[in-house]
């Protein structure tokens, strides 16, 4: 799911497509159902190569495309339901200078790119004191920050690529947090979806049953998603560990 700077009353029907891109960059699709009563920030923690700066993540303004799940999701008209548990900070930049505030679609959006520089990101976008200190798998990563506005919506898909660090391996950002503390096991209520030719993903997750063209338009997703190959979709519902989800790349 997500983390969030502010307590959340319902989330659900979580939805990530995620693929590798040639040149080893991870592009991500997220969406959501989300009701709050407040304005607040979601944070995704992404592996993040080492060498990044505040502009090493590409926002992808899919606002054109709210429809995009439910349209990819036509591609498997018998969802088996499969559940799955899966298994020294680093120094600012310059910490004078304030993070940039993108408008992608109807969200803002910042990168974060370690830890340290959340104290450069506006304070509506921070998560509590502390609350990376309770994580520290995540003490090398990078954070993809989006504004949400308060209220009951279905969150239109928010996209973004990044230099991954391991090429060899889709990370999702499933880890939760939803009330300013971190909980060893979370409920899941995901479809995870992705563009990969591993043979964990072949063997192991259920099939489109015909390439991504057939149902969205990979001109109008800029490129995020690839029309001439198959997706693949696995369910995650349950309690499981509170933890990000992986798999092979190739």
């Amino acid at each position: 799911m997500c983390c969030f700077s502010g307590p959340v009353k319902h989330v659900a029907e979580t939805s990530i497509f995620c693929r590798m891109g040639a040149r080893g960059n991870q592009v991500v699709i997220y969406s959501m159902v989300l009701e709050a009563e407040q304005d607040l920030a979601m944070v995704l923690p992404v592996p993040v190569a080492e060498q990044r700066d505040e502009d090493s993540v590409s926002f992808i303004d899919l606002s054109l495309s709210p429809d995009f799940f439910p349209k990819l999701d036509r591609a498997f008209p018998r969802p088996k339901l499969r559940t799955s548990s899966s298994a020294p900070f680093a120094s600012a930049l310059d910490p004078g200078k304030p993070l940039e505030v993108q408008a992608v679609g109807s969200f803002e959006a910042s990168f974060v790119p370690r830890v340290t520089d959340f104290e450069r990101l506006d304070e509506r976008f921070r998560l509590p004191d502390g609350v990376w200190e309770k994580l520290p798998q995540f003490a090398d990563h990078g954070f993809v920050v989006f504004k949400l506005k308060a209220g009951r919506t279905r969150v239109h898909p928010m996209a973004f690529a990044y230099p991954a660090r391991d090429r060899t391996k889709i990370v999702f950002p499933t880890v939760h947090i939803h009330d300013g503390t971190v909980h060893p096991r979370a409920d899941f209520d995901h479809s995870l979806y992705c563009q990969s030719e591993s043979s964990e993903v072949r063997m192991g997750w259920q099939e489109s049953v015909a390439l991504a063209a057939g149902y969205v338009n990979a001109t109008r997703l800029r490129g995020s998603v690839l029309g001439d190959r198959h997706v693949y979709k696995r369910q995650i519902v349950g309690e499981f560990e509170n933890a990000d989800v992986s798999v092979a790349a190739v």
